[in-house]
């Protein structure tokens, strides 16, 4: 299933690249492609023979005409992997989870409109981290986060991402991921001009924004982390629902800069513009994660009022 949402992707990426090539421009190598594209020299071998058979050679010219070539619908192009981390995502935010929540497979199969084996798939990996446990015959529950275990992940967040962020200034220029970028960034002045009715969207925009900027400098370790990273940020920030709206403003705002300093290509700017994100987010995070704490306090207490006979031992004991 991931492969063949990778090459629809790359593919749909491919027409991208090949449409906005110069006339006068050579057709790139395998290799070329494969390093524009992030996908290996087998799936672009798959790419250009499907290319060829749906399009005819231009005359006196080995480029294929791709005008006509259909392009796979986007919720094709995304791995089942990404399908399960979104919607979990959202149920974890809509429904403002809370530890001790218990999570069955078959029913979030059922809500998501996947199969159960992508859900195990994904509770597997968070299992490793400490923040789900499956318990015999009984589902799985949810753990909950600790500020120590989000800090310990910010750590990893902020090394990889300024990594990534630079690799994507040094992207060239016919680098699909360009385009991406600047479809972000009018996807995030949109969302920006709608934000009163529309700030709940802007989690699964910061996701896709920070995926494509780890995607320029690809490492299959990192990427195990992106899924727990993801969720713990957005579940901290979701937790103090009275400044929702103004922080996601702000955060929009930031993506802006941040997204015009990718496209200056500055190192130097681009470094700023990183640290200040992530400077930001991790204020956001902890003062979130400090107010949820209270929260869960306060919420216990009412549950189980503390009376005066519990409190204090009896004059016999």
């Amino acid at each position: 299933m991931k492969s063949d949402a990778v090459f629809k992707r790359a593919f749909n990426d491919a027409l991208d690249l090949i449409g906005n090539l110069p006339v006068e421009a050579p057709f790139p190598s395998e290799n070329q492609l494969s390093v524009q594209l992030m996908v290996s020299r087998t799936t672009v071998r798959k790419i250009l023979s499907a290319i060829r058979a749906q399009s005819l050679p231009a005359a006196g010219d080995s480029r294929p005409l791709i005008g006509a070539i259909p392009r796979f619908a986007e919720a094709e192009t995304i791995p089942i992997s990404e399908q399960v981390e979104k919607h979990f995502m959202e149920w974890m935010l809509r429904d403002n989870t809370r530890p001790g929540t218990s999570i069955n497979e078959l029913q979030l199969a059922r809500r998501f409109g996947l199969a159960t084996t992508g859900i195990r798939e994904f509770l597997n990996r968070f299992q490793r981290f400490g923040l789900i446990e499956r318990r015999p015959n009984a589902g799985w529950v949810f753990k909950g986060f600790t500020a120590s275990f989000a800090l310990e992940l910010f750590e990893i967040r902020e090394i990889f991402e300024l990594r990534s962020a630079l690799a994507f200034a040094m992207l060239p220029a016919t680098s699909a991921l360009w385009q991406k970028l600047e479809a972000l960034r009018d996807q995030h002045t949109q969302l920006l001009e709608e934000i009163d009715t529309r700030y709940h969207d802007f989690s699964d925009l910061d996701s896709r924004f920070h995926r494509l900027i780890n995607s320029a400098a690809p490492n299959r370790f990192i990427e195990d982390f992106f899924d727990i990273i993801t969720l713990i940020f957005h579940y901290h920030y979701q937790w103090n629902k009275r400044d929702e709206r103004q922080r996601n403003e702000v955060a929009i705002k930031e993506h802006l800069t941040y997204i015009e300093a990718l496209l200056s290509r500055n190192p130097s700017i681009v470094e700023l513009a990183c640290r200040a994100h992530l400077a930001s987010a991790k204020e956001t995070l902890m003062r979130s994660s400090s107010r949820k704490t209270s929260e869960f306090a306060r919420a216990d207490d009412a549950k189980d009022p503390v009376t005066p006979s519990a409190a204090m031992p009896s004059a016999s004991s």
